[in-house]
């Protein structure tokens, strides 16, 4: 049976009793010079983020939809020796030779021998270099490991489109951790080849080592359309981190209605309700109707915990809004009739915090009253922004949590 690695990225991973312990990542295969790679095992990464190495002898099949396995997990992280390649992340979007042809790796294929062994047999190729956008459909020929030369090589630039496109259906958070896997150089290419929205959703996963390492390596220009797309908060928060210098030089090329809120979240303490809140909740004046309201919470880009309530305010209703008013929560959204004015049902009597608080004070007072959410109003009245239970779980975990997680796991 020949089966086709791309394409069982993220594909469940099972254990004999039927319960799933992961999704799989990539698949580890020693590449000697001329002979067919082996093939040692699978990463599969387990909860919470954990990416552990399972033997490929303890596969006991491979399907469309699943991968079952026999025994136990070790559950000790993957650690990738120098005889083993990714072929997933290392391997995809080489630069080969065949026939005297230059040709662009799109994707592998392993075959059980009869010895039992899996081998890399095949390699699916699409001609032209790297990054032209290739999907795994558009392979221009498949050809035997033998015929192909160029595995070996150090390339300068590998490009990134195939390896994209295995993980093209993924969340944002599974490619971050693929690409925290990956070397500094795999690292940069894979971020060359992302689109600013798909990258500023990638960084808002990585830990912040990578973040800074990332867009560092970014022109520029870039590196500030790429900030214009996080939202202002996660923004902010990497700013912090960059020197002054640098952060003030990348704001200034930044859009200056992009820019502001990230300015206006940056005066405030770190780990204060100023320092973690989102600028950008879902305001309305309490004249808009709750059809108005249930409209705006089902756009696209607005995660679950801000799309839990909506806030009501005098106009302005951008951060900072006019007289804060009131929220109503989704659920009262719901039992309404579609024509009711907000003003008419929104809830006025949840205190809303100050920018000053700090975090142990903000996550007493979301516990307090079993909040997804709340908002933060200043001085004078006007909501300045709302902080969600997401954003003080980002800062109450280590600040490496995104690398390391608890060592006590057990297999499953």
């Amino acid at each position: 049976m020949r089966i086709f690695i791309a394409r069982l990225a993220g594909t469940p991973v099972f254990d004999p009793a039927g319960d799933q312990i992961g999704r799989l990542r990539d698949v580890v295969v020693a590449v000697p010079v001329s002979a067919p790679p082996r093939v040692h095992g699978l990463v599969v990464e387990v909860q919470p983020r954990r990416r552990v190495f399972v033997p490929i002898t303890r596969v006991l099949s491979i399907e469309a939809g699943s991968i079952v396995f026999s025994g136990r997990v070790n559950m000790r992280r993957f650690e990738q020796r120098t005889s083993e390649t990714l072929v997933i992340g290392e391997m995809l979007d080489l630069s080969v030779e065949t026939g005297g042809e230059r040709m662009t790796v799109l994707d592998l294929a392993m075959e059980k021998t009869r010895t039992t062994e899996w081998l890399i047999t095949k390699v699916a190729l699409v001609k032209g270099g790297s990054g032209l956008g290739l999907r795994r459909r558009g392979a221009n020929r498949i050809v035997d490991w033998d015929e192909v030369s160029g595995f070996g090589a150090v390339q300068k630039d590998q490009g990134a489109a195939a390896l994209l496109a295995a993980f093209e259906t993924e969340r944002a958070a599974d490619l971050a951790s693929a690409l925290h896997t990956l070397s500094d150089k795999r690292r940069a290419e894979v971020a060359a080849a992302l689109d600013d929205v798909r990258l500023a959703e990638v960084l808002e996963e990585l830990p912040e080592p990578d973040q800074i390492g990332i867009l560092s390596r970014l022109e520029p220009e870039r590196a500030a359309d790429v900030l214009e797309e996080m939202d202002p908060d996660d923004a902010a928060d990497l700013l912090q981190d960059l020197p002054a210098e640098q952060a003030e030089a990348l704001m200034a090329l930044m859009e200056p209605e992009e820019a502001a809120p990230v300015r206006r979240l940056l005066i405030y303490p770190e780990n204060t309700a100023g320092g973690i809140m989102t600028s950008e909740p879902i305001i309305l004046p309490p004249s808009a109707t709750v059809a108005e309201a249930l409209a705006h919470i089902r756009q696209q880009d607005h995660i679950p915990a801000v799309a839990t309530q909506v806030y009501v305010s005098r106009p302005p209703v951008e951060t900072p809004t006019g007289r804060f008013l009131g929220l109503v929560h989704f659920q009262r959204l719901l039992r309404e009739p579609p024509s009711t004015l907000l003003g008419t049902v929104m809830d006025d009597s949840l205190d809303p915090i100050r920018p000053d608080l700090t975090l142990r004070q903000v996550s007493s007072y979301l516990a307090n009253y079993d909040l997804v959410a709340v908002p933060v109003v200043d001085g004078a009245g006007r909501l300045v922004g709302a902080v969600t239970v997401d954003d003080v779980l980002d800062h109450l975990l280590p600040g490496d949590w995104r690398e390391h997680e608890d060592n006590g796991a057990e297999g499953a």
